[in-house]
């Protein structure tokens, strides 16, 4: 194929791969604006005020005095309802729905706004094979989120719950995050122009990459804390009730000892402060290594920024528990820990191998025919 005509039609194939690019980190920023909501419903005790999984008509909240009276009558007969909020009015009732509603209804929002576009640039053409294998994988994760999410409420409507089981809560955390970590990854991943890259170490990636899995590790360990709320015991720091260690005795009181992981207030907070200290080591140990050996480099500042969202998160971690968890304090750790998520995954995705440029797969339309310069 004739050099020009090539890289014409590579230069044409780059808005494209441009707009799939901002379309990827909009989508990335509504799971953001999910993660948000969804902490806010559950620090107001709002998840369970809908007892019903409805996909389809739920996305209609109730518009008659009739419809909200029926409503309420099915949030009485939970036990949330019955142990905790016994005499609530109709007014406060519909708070807790319009969290919770909220909720869904922007699920619903991130699935428009995830299938309706991927058709559209599948039909255009500005999708590779492998990329549009990847959003395919996240839309499955995308469906199961959904059904984890129900799963999850279920688990708090059983006889003697008043609230949602922690790592029912833990798993639908993680893998919101897991979708946010997907879309950040396929956006930083996309390329438009033949760029030179730094030669980077392979510890360096290595490295960059186990930051990335124990922001995930500790993003499974917070909803753990969120769930069996222990971060209402132990409001001190660096100690827990005056120990900087607590007693293996105390840690694996429960039996079975693995119980312990979920159900063990201390070991649960414990573990999310151990894995907290180990994620900044990390993360400082690897900006210092990337700095020393790529000074002035691109890949030294983002390990920087990296560690420096780490250790303010960890700061604002610590700030929560002695503040005995308010709801401004508690969401705000929640929503920042996407902040870290994003920026390790960034800098994890372009510390990888980087790929040739885009004419060695081109994307197809529709009837399979590729829509840009064949390999060469």
């Amino acid at each position: 194929m004739d050099v020009r005509i090539a890289g014409e039609q590579a230069t044409g194939a780059a808005p494209r791969l441009q707009g799939v690019r901002i379309w990827l980190y909009l989508l990335a920023a509504l799971v953001v604006a999910m993660v948000a909501v969804g902490g806010a419903t559950r620090l107001t005790g709002s998840g369970l005020s809908i007892t019903e999984w409805r996909p389809v008509t739920g996305a209609i909240p109730p518009l008659s005095a009739e419809a909200w009276a029926a409503e309420f009558d099915k949030y009485k007969d939970t036990p949330q309802y019955r142990i905790l909020n016994a005499g609530m009015g109709l007014s406060n009732f519909k708070v807790l729905y319009a969290w919770e509603w909220g909720h869904r209804l922007l699920g619903r929002i991130v699935g428009l706004a995830f299938f309706l576009p991927l058709l559209w640039f599948w039909w255009r053409g500005a999708l590779t094979r492998r990329l549009g294998l990847g959003l395919l994988g996240l839309g499955l994760l995308g469906g199961l989120q959904g059904a984890i999410g129900w799963i999850m409420v279920a688990s708090g409507l059983q006889p003697g719950m008043t609230a949602v089981a922690p790592i029912k809560l833990a798993l639908h955390l993680t893998t919101a995050s897991l979708i946010l970590a997907g879309l950040v990854w396929l956006a930083a991943g996309l390329r438009t122009s033949d760029a030179p890259v730094e030669a980077v170490a392979p510890r360096l990636r290595r490295t960059a990459s186990v930051l990335m899995g124990l922001v995930l590790l500790q993003i499974f360990l917070g909803g753990l804390v969120a769930g069996s709320k222990a971060g209402l015991v132990y409001n001190t720091w660096p100690t827990m009730d005056g120990h900087l260690v607590p007693p293996v005795s105390e840690l694996f009181a429960g039996t079975p000892w693995i119980e312990n992981f979920v159900d063990n207030l201390a070991l649960v907070q414990f573990n999310h402060r151990l894995t907290a200290y180990l994620l900044l080591a990390a993360a400082l140990f690897h900006a210092l290594d990337a700095r020393r050996s790529l000074r002035g480099s691109a890949v030294g500042r983002r390990a920087t920024g990296v560690a420096g969202l780490v250790l303010a998160q960890a700061t604002l971690g610590i700030a929560t528990l002695l503040l005995a968890v308010p709801l401004w304090a508690a969401l705000s750790h929640q929503v920042f820990a996407m902040a870290v998520l994003t920026m390790a995954t960034v800098h994890a995705r372009r510390m990888q191998a980087v790929p040739a440029p885009i004419r060695l797969e081109a994307p197809t339309t529709p009837f399979g025919f590729e829509a840009l310069a064949p390999r060469t």
